[in-house]
């Protein structure tokens, strides 16, 4: 059954989608940014530095008290993110050791509104999960997609679309546009992520149409994923859709040759603020996010990393998303 395309999101939903087309890049003399071209054409000049001068709004009274009375008292927001190197989302300044990213600077304009310290902690993808499940972090904020099995544990408060990208060594000549595309291939993914799920997903529907099932690799980190794309040991990769333009566009080697929907081919993926569920920090969450929207300050983050095709006009708390397997 199809599934209506909600206001929320600024992008179509169905079939294939593209949030993000980023162009040839160049580093200026300064080495502190580098320079991208947005979807629409206009090109953003992207800080790299340290000092990144982030994006910041007043504190909003109404809603911080939402916030519970411990978290209000230790004044910090904890905030959980991925600690692999993946720009635009996350990843390091040009001094190696200051996280950057539209994930960070999102993280950050929401504790603003709260009227807390952000203070990002940076662990593998699966301890982000474990240290929300402890309650040993509050929030994360690490480009975590709704999926209707993760709603079971977390609540979620959604803030960007989430598009999935399959990237290819430039001039592969493939064109992904659906399972049939990726039969009796070798696709790269990361271990407990909604890419993987699809990527299983799309295995199981060629073996039961006759064709060859997708020959699926794990690699520990990026830099091994990539080598094996020049090398030829895998055909394509899969990944979040910002991720694998940025990567494609700041290298020149290789290109994005189809992108997809992170929540199926009849509903919108979308990227969520995540807590353990009934912990009371998904109200105030959703509504600082609203609150960002509304008062532009969202905006100019998206902006800033070259990522506005991706903006939602509203925050959600626990919308559909990608369904359980052999749903």
């Amino acid at each position: 059954m199809s599934t209506a395309i909600p206001r929320r999101t600024a992008a179509a939903a169905l079939g294939l989608t593209a949030a993000l087309v980023l162009g040839a890049c160049g580093n200026p003399s300064d080495g502190g940014t580098t320079e991208v071209a947005a979807a629409s054409g206009s090109k953003v000049k992207i800080n790299l530095s340290p000092d990144q001068n982030r994006v910041t709004t007043d504190k909003v009274d109404s809603i911080a008290a939402q916030v519970p009375a411990e978290i209000r008292a230790r004044g910090t927001l904890e905030i959980v993110d991925s600690s692999g190197s993946a720009a635009p989302l996350t990843f390091f300044a040009t001094d190696n050791k200051t996280v950057i990213g539209v994930e960070p600077d999102i993280a950050s304009l929401v504790a603003d509104v709260l009227g807390l310290k952000p203070h990002i902690n940076q662990v593998s993808w699966e301890n982000i999960f474990v240290g929300l499940d402890s309650a040993k972090y509050d929030v994360g904020f690490s480009n975590i997609t709704v999926t209707e099995e993760r709603k079971e544990k977390y609540d979620f408060a959604t803030y960007r679309e989430d598009n999935l990208g399959f990237e290819a060594k430039k001039g592969s000549g493939l064109k992904i546009t659906g399972p049939e595309d990726v039969a009796g291939k070798t696709v790269a993914v990361s271990s407990g992520t909604n890419q993987e799920k699809l990527l299983v997903e799309w295995s199981k529907e060629n073996e039961k149409a006759g064709r060859k099932p997708v020959d699926i690799k794990y690699y520990q980190n990026d830099s091994d994923t990539y080598l094996a794309l020049q090398s030829g040991r895998i055909d394509l990769y899969l990944g979040p859709n910002p991720t694998a333009a940025y990567h494609a566009a700041t290298t020149g080697k290789t290109e994005v040759v189809g992108t997809y929907s992170g929540a199926g081919a009849t509903l919108q993926g979308l990227i969520a603020a995540t807590t353990k569920k009934d912990s009371g920090l998904a109200k105030p969450l959703a509504d600082a996010l609203n609150h960002v929207i509304d008062d532009g300050t969202y905006a100019k983050v998206l902006q800033r990393w070259g990522l506005s095709d991706e903006a939602v006009t509203e925050s959600e708390i626990n919308p559909p998303g990608l369904p359980k397997s052999g749903k």
